[in-house]
């Protein structure tokens, strides 16, 4: 019988394969995905566990665990990279049901405040070649992330 949460059978959904570029992989064994929102307005990111659960309780515990340290991770990067007031991170998957983890960095000036980023994102801004590889980068350098580019 196979694994719930087998690589071979991982897809990402379409929706955030349009909203999103795919940056890497990270953490134990490299089953989580981490993908970066492609407006770039604000620091969006999310972390997409290889797993056919849609609930973050339904996850096994070590995938749990490291999907929670690795967005910890994550959220300390967003904070400090982008001199992000706040830090918002959360699962809901009410549009996209696949599994997915948000880190998203607000500052008091962002175009949302202080309203949630969800449906708010007036404009359209997009990173450079420059600045994805310049992430990628960074990310691929903080050892506790354990972040394979792609």
């Amino acid at each position: 019988m196979p694994d719930k949460t087998s690589r071979v059978s991982f897809v990402l959904h379409p929706q955030l394969a349009l909203d999103f570029h795919v940056l890497g992989r990270c953490g134990e064994s490299a089953r989580l995905h981490v993908l970066l929102r492609r407006n770039a307005i604000l620091p969006w990111f999310l972390l997409v566990p290889e797993t056919k659960v849609q609930e973050l309780f339904e996850l096994p515990p070590d995938l749990r665990r490291d999907l929670e340290a690795r967005g910890d991770v994550l959220a300390r990067f967003v904070k400090v990279r982008f001199n992000s007031d706040k830090i918002n991170v959360a699962a809901i998957g009410n549009v996209v049901p696949q599994l997915h983890l948000h880190v998203i960095g607000r500052r008091r000036d962002d175009c949302c405040w202080p309203l949630p980023a969800w449906g708010q994102l007036r404009g359209e801004d997009v990173y450079s070649p420059e600045s994805l590889q310049s992430l990628t980068l960074a990310l691929s350098e903080l050892a506790a992330l354990d972040f394979i580019a792609v």
